[in-house]
């Protein structure tokens, strides 16, 4: 069994980076290819295997089968047209949005599995540190959406923060520093703050996300805490920087969860899975 892995491999710290750790501790054999050079992958391998990265100026060749494609920004209208135009010609489509899987199926009628993002344990760590910020986020401030006025209200409010971009060698240093990880979801999106921010062991205040299979993955008040608009944000800001022991409690459900359920060696796991079920017989050893 051989997989062709298909993504732009710009740095070791996107989701096709955190899937081909997964597939080569598992002793998988497969080579990697850049979406630009996939017309010269060469037809011998078992699967085809790409992995969304952003860019969808090039496609693999429609020839090139069984192929299988795990999208993300299903939720962005640019993203969503070229992913819908491009998804057409494989034999199952990953969607790390419920919501995206969907509508790809309704729209398309082609096979498409909800498989949510997820968190590295290597990468995204609990470390033993003091907790020297009181809001932890990393990330761009998209100032087009409501996070944008968010992250400037509570720089504001909560100087002894961090908040802003960082070399992803530090999400876990600065996560397991800060006593809230804030996250402020873009058009509804699970994405990945919310399983990184909770596997460094923090609490995490999230914005509400209205189904996109949000509620079949966490519990509010349990594993994490959900805000519904700013007033209400900055209230339960205030309510658990005041109460420790109680965000302790719900970082430590958090922590517990995603360690146990929300790993990508979760997610590929899932994906073999289904591959060697939609695919029978060929498939049926392909497993970590």
């Amino acid at each position: 069994m051989k997989i062709a892995l298909i993504y732009n491999k710009e740095n070791e710290f996107t989701t096709g980076s955190y899937i081909e750790k997964v597939i080569k501790n598992a002793s998988i054999e497969y080579a990697h290819f850049w979406t630009q050079n996939a017309c010269n992958i060469p037809r011998e391998f078992d699967l085809y295997f790409r992995i969304d990265h952003g860019d969808y100026k090039y496609d693999i060749p429609e020839d090139l089968h069984p192929a299988v494609f795990y999208v993300i920004d299903t939720h962005l209208k640019k993203p969503y047209k070229k992913i819908k135009s491009q998804a057409r010609h494989y034999d199952i489509v990953f969607c790390a949005q419920k919501d995206g899987a969907d509508r790809l199926k309704r729209e398309l009628r082609i096979d498409t599995q909800w498989i949510p993002l997820g968190c590295d344990p290597e990468v995204h760590k609990k470390l033993d540190t003091l907790k020297i910020y009181d809001i932890g986020f990393v990330g761009r401030d998209a100032r087009k959406f409501a996070r944008g006025k968010q992250l400037e209200l509570l720089k504001k409010k909560y100087p002894v923060s961090f908040i802003g971009e960082a070399d992803f060698r530090k999400m876990s240093e600065i996560y397991s520093s800060s006593r809230i990880g804030f996250n402020s979801s873009i058009l509804n999106d699970i994405n990945m703050r919310v399983f990184e921010v909770m596997a460094c062991g923090s609490f995490l205040l999230t914005n509400k996300i209205k189904g996109n299979g949000f509620d079949e993955l966490f519990a509010d008040k349990k594993d994490l805490v959900v805000y519904k608009n700013n007033k209400e944000m900055l209230e339960l800001i205030e309510y658990y920087l005041k109460n420790e022991e109680e965000r302790k409690r719900i970082a430590d459900n958090g922590y517990q969860l995603v360690i146990k359920k929300h790993t990508y060696s979760h997610r590929v796991r899932s994906m073999l899975h289904y591959i060697a079920f939609k695919l029978e017989l060929k498939f049926k050893n392909l497993s970590i």
